[in-house]
């Protein structure tokens, strides 16, 4: 039995497909795993507070300062320009802090930036206009960037600020309540959202992880199918093939005991054998006699040689479909 004919393509597809639909259901099933969860109110510094470098009494526990440079660059494929921005300098400043409840329960945060979806005020926003000259222009269409300008922004988890924690419990041997990343991998939050937003953010991003395995999933399965089809249909060619040579086969034994001629192309003599086997040859290959009829269509046009090489079952003169195909004989 032959190999199962599975292209390159289709194997690449077919991989790609079960490897993607493998990935989106371990994230799938990673955000619906359940972790330990905390719903406290108040951001308190443990010390002296973090200060704004822009906006005078705004304080905070955690600060990060951000400048971007915004260009235009040329896309040669779009033939136009497209906004690009890139990042120049970068610097996250954090202290320790607590978060206090409406009981006055106190927890030690550790860690807030390992945090997902902590998403700080923006406290000072700035745009640098880019500035240039004749050369700069004629600069700037040979490089193909076109500098917009420079945005110098401060973002601050601000002191009294309302914060949602969601990982790990633990109680510290210094007999402080402390909220770290999960030690069993599973994901940590602070998020300045309450607690049941936060579930439906994540149950909404479980559904879409979950519907993503599905569709790659149903494609590595349609795949298959395809495969699976064409392979069948290819078992269906070669069967028709054997039982038409089978059929050939015994109308030839029957024929060559029943029959008192010959096969066509085979006449005795010597100088008029030659012009026989020219004017009767085969059209394929032009050597052996014609020595089978090809049905419906009635064609003798080649020997059985040649159409049992003959890529697609199809007749060499007219192009129809050959259904059936009996041996030839001459009286």
């Amino acid at each position: 039995m032959e190999e199962f004919p599975l292209r390159t393509v289709e194997g690449l597809c077919l991989g790609t497909s079960l490897a993607i639909s493998g990935l989106f259901y371990y994230v799938y099933r990673k955000k619906r795993k359940t972790v330990d969860k905390l719903n406290v109110r108040a951001v308190h510094p443990v010390g002296e507070p973090l200060r704004s470098q822009f906006q005078e009494g705004s304080v905070g526990v955690v600060q990060k300062l951000m400048l971007r440079e915004h260009k235009l660059v040329w896309n040669n494929l779009a033939r136009t320009w497209t906004d690009s921005e890139r990042v120049l300098h970068q610097r996250v400043n954090a202290i320790p802090f607590n978060l206090v409840g409406l009981d006055q329960a106190s927890v030690r945060v550790l860690c807030p930036l390992e945090a997902s979806g902590l998403k700080m005020e923006i406290i000072h926003e700035k745009f640098h206009q880019a500035t240039y000259g004749f050369s700069d222009i004629i600069g700037q269409y040979l490089s193909g960037e076109k500098p917009k300008g420079q945005l110098e922004t401060e973002e601050m988890l601000k002191v009294g600020a309302t914060l949602t924690g969601v990982g790990e419990l633990i109680l510290d041997t210094d007999r402080v309540l402390k909220l770290r990343p999960p030690t069993d991998g599973s994901d940590y939050f602070l998020s300045t959202a309450d607690f049941d937003t936060l579930c439906l953010e994540q149950e909404s991003q479980a559904v879409v992880w979950r519907v993503l395995s599905s569709v790659f999933a149903l494609a590595g399965a349609a795949i298959l199918l395809w495969v699976g089809h064409r392979y069948y249909q290819s078992l269906r060619v070669r069967w028709d093939q054997e039982r038409l040579r089978r059929e050939y086969d015994s109308l030839v034994a029957g024929g060559s005991v029943e029959e008192t001629g010959s096969p066509t192309g085979a006449t005795p003599g010597g100088a008029g054998e030659q012009e026989t086997t020219l004017n009767n040859a085969c059209v394929i290959c032009l050597t052996q006699a014609r020595s089978c009829v090809l049905l419906d269509c009635g064609h003798v046009c080649c020997c059985y040689s040649c159409y049992q090489a003959l890529p697609q079952p199809t007749c060499p003169i007219c192009r129809q479909n050959i259904n059936r195909v009996v041996p030839l004989f001459q009286a």
